[in-house]
C-alpha cells in the first residue's frame, strides 16, 4: 500500500512496509527493531542494535550514554558523517544530520560509522585543508559582499549577498548557494569561487547561513519532513531570502537558480522540488535527492548505501514532474565519496527522468594534470540540456575544482563552479514566481 506524502510530492510505501523493506535490503533483522525503538525515543536500545548491525564493530571510546548526556548538557555531540578523518592533523567536520532538538540520535550513528570507516581504510583523500579566508578571495575588485537578515514564522536567517561591480540596476540572474556543514557564507564563497565567476558573468549571488542553533554542525536539515515542505521550515526561509533579494535588487525572475554542497546540495534539491516555479535550474554537488530520507534510519541508509526509496524500487517518487515539467538539474559527485554514496548522484537525476524523447550522450575526458570524469547529458528535441551529470573519478567528498582557500575542495577539477553557472544560464523559467 502506498501513501502520498506532502513533502517533495513523493509517494512512498507506508511506515510498516518501509521498515520491512529496509530490513530485507540490509539483511540484518535488527534494522526493523532499531527503527521502532528510535521512533519511540528509546535511543540507547536502538543504538545498541545498530552497533551490532555494523559488522560487530565495537563502539568508540565514548559510551552512548555519555553522548546523550553531552547533548542534554548543551555540548556539541558527535554528528553522523559530520566529522571526517583527521587529515594533516586537522579534524574537519563535514556532513551532519543532527538537529538541535534531537542531536544525540545522529551522534550515535556517527560514532558507529567512524569505526567502520577507519577499519575499511576509506578516508577523504583529495580534500584540501582550509586556509584563512581573505577578502580578495571572496570579493573581486569593485564588487560588494554585504550581510542582511530575513525572518518569517519559521525563524530567522542571515545571509551574504554578492553584488558584482557592473551592477547598475539592470535585471541580473540570481544564484542561491547553500553551504555544507560547518561552513559559512565566506568560507563557501572562497572555496567555490562563485563570486569570482559571477563577477565575470555579472550575476548576483546570495548565501543563506545556517546557524548552529538550527543544527549543531550548521547543516541544512534536508532529512526532516518539516524541512521538505513548501511554505514551511527551511524551504520557506530559503525561498523567503530569495524573494527578499528579488524585491530589493533588480533580478530577472526567469533566471533564478539554487545550488549547494553536501547537506546544502540536498537542501537545493528540496528547493527545486518544492519551488519549481521559483528556480529555473538547480545544482547538486555531492548531495542527495529530495525525499531520500524522512527519518533517522532512512537518512543513515541513504547516505551510506544510496537513495533509499530508489534502492527499494519505490514507484512514483518523482517530486517535480507532475505536469511533465522538469526542473533542469546539474549534478556533480566524486566516485570515491565515502560520506554520501555516489549512487545518490544517479538518483538525483533518476527522480526527475519522466520526460520522454530525451537524447542521452556521454562524454569522457580528463582535466590536464587533474581528474578524469564522465559527463552524461540528457537533451530535449531542441538540443537543450535538461539534465547533466558529472561523475568525477578519484574525487572524494569535496567541491570539484574549488580553491584550497576554502574548506572541502579538490582543486584538481573539473571546475564545478564554472560548469554549474554555465548550465544555469542556459535555462530560464517560463512563469514568474508566485508571492507565497
Amino acid at each position: 500500500m502506498e501513501t502520498n506524502h506532502p513533502w517533495c510530492g513523493r509517494s512512498i510505501v507506508s511506515d510498516q512496509e518501509e521498515s520491512s523493506e529496509i530490513n530485507d535490503m540490509l539483511n540484518p533483522k535488527t534494522m526493523l527493531e532499531a527503527t521502532r525503538l528510535t521512533r519511540a525515543g528509546r535511543l540507547t536500545e536502538a543504538t545498541a542494535l545498530l552497533q551490532r548491525m555494523l559488522r560487530g564493530e565495537t563502539a568508540p571510546d565514548m559510551s552512548f550514554d555519555s553522548a546523550v548526556d553531552n547533548a542534554l548538557a548543551g555540548r556539541t555531540p558527535p554528528i553522523i558523517d559530520a566529522k571526517a578523518e583527521t587529515i594533516d592533523g586537522t579534524d574537519r567536520p563535514l556532513f551532519g544530520a543532527a538537529t538541535s532538538a534531537r542531536p544525540n540520535r545522529f551522534g550515535v550513528l556517527r560514532a558507529l560509522s567512524d569505526r567502520v570507516r577507519r577499519r575499511s581504510g576509506l578516508g577523504f583523500q583529495g580534500l584540501m585543508p582550509p586556509a584563512p579566508v581573505s577578502t580578495p578571495d571572496i570579493v573581486p575588485a569593485g564588487g560588494k559582499f554585504i550581510e542582511a537578515t530575513y525572518s518569517n514564522p519559521a525563524g530567522t536567517r542571515t545571509y551574504k549577498l554578492y553584488i558584482p561591480s557592473r551592477y547598475q540596476g539592470q535585471a541580473l540572474p540570481l544564484i542561491v548557494m547553500l553551504h555544507g556543514c560547518t561552513q559559512s557564507p565566506d568560507d563557501f564563497a572562497a572555496g567555490t569561487r562563485m563570486n569570482l565567476i559571477a563577477e565575470e558573468q555579472t550575476c548576483l549571488v546570495v548565501y543563506p547561513a545556517q546557524p548552529s542553533e538550527a543544527n549543531p554542525a550548521k547543516c541544512w536539515n534536508w532529512f526532516r519532513p518539516t524541512d521538505q515542505r513548501r511554505g514551511q521550515g527551511e524551504p520557506s526561509l530559503v525561498a523567503g531570502i530569495t524573494r527578499q533579494v528579488m524585491r530589493e535588487y533588480s533580478v530577472d525572475p526567469q533566471r533564478v537558480y539554487v545550488g549547494g554542497l553536501s547537506a546544502g546540495a540536498a537542501a537545493a534539491a528540496v528547493m527545486g522540488a518544492t519551488y519549481p516555479d521559483l528556480y529555473a535550474a538547480i545544482g547538486v554537488h555531492s548531495g542527495l535527492a529530495c525525499g531520500a530520507a524522512n527519518d533517522l534510519p532512512s537518512a543513515f541508509v541513504a547516505m551510506r548505501q544510496g537513495n533509499l526509496a530508489d534502492a527499494l524500487g519505490s514507484g512514483d517518487i518523482s517530486p517535480v514532474l507532475r505536469n511533465e515539467q522538469a526542473v533542469p538539474t546539474i549534478v556533480f559527485h566524486g566516485d570515491r565519496d565515502t560520506t554520501v554514496h555516489p549512487r545518490n548522484g544517479d538518483h538525483v537525476i533518476a527522480r526527475s527522468m519522466r520526460i520522454t524523447n530525451l537524447r542521452k550522450t556521454v562524454h569522457r575526458g580528463r582535466v590536464p594534470g587533474g581528474h578524469a570524469y564522465t559527463r552524461t547529458i540528457h537533451t530535449d528535441p531542441s538540443g537543450r540540456a535538461i539534465f547533466e551529470h558529472w561523475e568525477i573519478h578519484g574525487t572524494a567528498h569535496a567541491w570539484s575544482g574549488g580553491s584550497p582557500v576554502g574548506s572541502y575542495t579538490d582543486p584538481r577539477g573539473p571546475d564545478a563552479t564554472r560548469e554549474m553557472l554555465r548550465f544555469f544560464l542556459e535555462h530560464r523559467i517560463q512563469t514568474a514566481a508566485p508571492t507565497r
